[in-house]
């Protein structure tokens, strides 16, 4: 089955419009439609219609309508929305996760794994729902008491990427469901097939749910244009922005100078440090998965790898002949580890990115083409193993593809050095069994990733941490522990049940 049947038969159970569905060639897309594109094969599977300039103010308008009935409803009962759409997502498991694998190019059980997320994310925000608490706060004044509370922000905007083009928008979307919020939704070009996928199961599940107001959830189909529009309206309070630095760049200001709020998920250029004491047979294992995994498009794929002088003789030569074996092809198949790549330019910028280590000093192991016969519209590559004699100019930048660097290190103090000196800050991990090796390395002496592991891998996150980065990679935070108070904005209250008025600090002010 062609990619483009396998996505018909997948949008016409999942109740998506056949028109949507249908397959297309290169030239019978509706004027103005985005085009999807199979990683697979690199030929269309389907196409929607543009949501243009004009359609962001109204989807806003609606969203904006929706979020001021939602906030008065109680949080529990949101939390059963959440709960049904959790359910959908249940049984649409195997088809959507599949949706992703033909739509995004992750192995199948990456995609399986994927739509686990928004399952998980969405227990967790059931729970929530009854944990949207405040504080009580003591008070100087006699009679008098404090408290802070939380409410909805009102509009929240989601712009998603595509290596995550379901999970992401779930994480934001369940906890600003709960928290009171309607979600304008705008997914990546390169994946909308999946977004109108979510969007109808989110339908499903609020037919028959009287609570639920229309347009709670929206989606725009747009290029960047579409996403500058939806940061720049000052009806969205909150933009949630998952994608590269330059997008980052892009949103941030346009978000800032109307003081709105934004919350980022940007790069990651993530490293993992394996000492001398390290298990090597656990840290292979995670090195493989971390590094190829969604064929290196995760935000914390691993790409640098840390390692020991010591034990360096030791695990790069099983690494150098594993690398070769590692299988390429079509992700649909049960054999397959490494998918394609997006797309052929992802391919192009992987192969730059190759000359310039070799260039640097770099000792490079595969990254060659793949299946260009079979597939020559399509982005097929094999992992690249690379040496490196420091950590170049090269190595300091995020390449969205399945290249792992290998540095050397001789004190713990360099390899947290060289763990810190990259512009992004997300995800980093050690290996090691010795206990003052991993306390330093999570301390505030170690790393300065958001995200900080021992003996597992950088990539892989559960939905009940706090998901995000520093430095380059934005600040935000997503997902789990309280990450939800991003999609909400606290009042404190003084309530004051004496007969008298004392004034704070002891300040007298008689009148008369």
């Amino acid at each position: 089955m062609t990619p483009a049947q396998d996505v018909a038969a997948i949008l016409a159970r999942l109740g998506v419009e056949a028109s949507v569905a249908a397959s297309v060639s290169a030239g019978s897309a509706p004027p103005g439609a985005i085009v999807s594109h199979s990683p697979i094969d690199g030929l269309p599977i389907g196409s929607v219609a543009y949501s243009g300039i004009e359609g962001v103010a109204a989807a806003i308008a609606l969203a904006s309508t929706a979020a001021a009935a939602w906030r008065n409803v109680p949080p529990p009962l949101r939390g059963e929305l959440v709960r049904r759409f959790g359910m959908k997502l249940r049984a649409a498991k195997d088809d959507l996760g599949r949706l992703v694998t033909l739509e995004n190019g992750k192995i199948l059980q990456e995609g399986l794994g994927e739509v686990q997320e928004m399952i998980d994310i969405c227990d967790f925000a059931v729970g929530l729902s009854r944990q949207l608490h405040g504080l009580t706060i003591a008070s100087e004044r006699p009679g008098h008491r404090m408290m802070e509370t939380w409410h909805p922000l009102g509009v929240v905007g989601v712009i998603s990427a595509f290596n995550f083009p379901v999970a992401v928008w779930a994480w934001n979307a369940a906890l600003a469901w709960v928290c009171g919020n309607a979600v304008v939704w705008k997914p990546s070009e390169n994946t909308p097939l999946t977004a109108l996928a979510c969007q109808r199961l989110f339908e499903a599940a609020c037919e028959g749910f009287d609570a639920a107001p229309s347009a709670l959830s929206t989606v725009l189909q747009g290029d960047a244009s579409v996403g500058q529009t939806l940061a720049a309206d000052p009806r969205v309070a909150l933009v949630s922005a998952t994608g590269s630095t330059r997008m980052g760049r892009a949103v941030a200001p346009v978000v800032a100078v109307r003081f709105g709020r934004v919350l980022l998920e940007l790069g990651g250029n993530n490293a993992m440090v394996v000492a001398p004491s390290a298990d090597l047979d656990l840290a292979l294992r995670a090195i493989v998965f971390s590094a190829v995994g969604t064929a290196g498009q995760r935000c914390t794929t691993l790409r640098r790898l840390i390692v020991h002088e010591s034990i360096v003789d030791r695990l790069l030569p099983r690494l150098r002949a594993l690398w070769p074996t590692l299988a390429v092809g079509d992700p649909r198949e049960p054999g397959t580890l490494v998918g394609p790549l997006i797309d052929a330019a992802a391919g192009e910028a992987m192969q730059r990115a190759l000359d310039a280590a070799a260039a640097e000093g770099g000792i490079v192991l595969g990254g060659e083409p793949r299946l260009r016969d079979t597939h020559p519209h399509a982005g097929y590559r094999a992992p690249a193993l690379v040496e490196m004699p420091a950590q170049t100019d090269i190595v300091q930048q995020e390449t969205f593809a399945p290249i792992l660097y290998v540095l050397r290190y001789r004190t713990l103090d360099e390899a947290i050095a060289l763990n810190n000196a990259v512009a992004q800050g997300l995800a980093s991990s050690i290996f090691t069994t010795d206990l003052r090796e991993a306390e330093r390395f999570l301390s505030a002496a170690g790393s300065d990733c958001g995200i900080a592991n021992v003996n597992i891998g950088p990539s892989g996150a559960e939905i009940g941490g706090a998901f995000g980065g520093e430095k380059e990679t934005g600040g935000g935070r997503e997902s789990g522990s309280d990450a939800w108070k991003a999609y909400m904005r606290r009042a404190t209250n003084t309530i004051n049940y004496s007969d008298a008025l004392p004034l704070a600090q002891g300040i007298r002010f008689d009148v008369g």
